[in-house]
């Protein structure tokens, strides 16, 4: 594959990336509820995941890949420890 649009498709992959993260934001900022938060800091996990590997493939550098194993374990057992102690918000 030619370079240059190896490039321009990671490139592309990227600001969709930050595009995406823009819009968690948003929801994490301005959930309605303690759940809504905690979706959009699953999205959260997941597109730093994204652009872990985005720069795995732009720099073919895999030194990376235990970080990205760690985050993915992190976010597992944040989640899981979130749902199974959170109170209800006040209605």
């Amino acid at each position: 594959m030619d370079d240059s649009l190896y490039n321009a498709i990671l490139t592309v992959a990227a600001l969709m990336l930050v595009i995406a993260f823009l819009i968690l934001t948003w929801r994490i900022v301005s959930g309605p509820n303690s759940l809504d938060r905690l979706v959009g800091m699953d999205g959260f996990v997941a597109i730093f995941q994204c652009s872990l590997a985005t720069y795995i493939c732009w720099s073919l550098n895999t030194t990376v890949a235990n970080a990205m194993l760690v985050i993915a374990l992190l976010g597992f057992i944040s989640t899981v420890s979130v749902t199974r102690f959170r109170k209800r918000d006040s209605q």
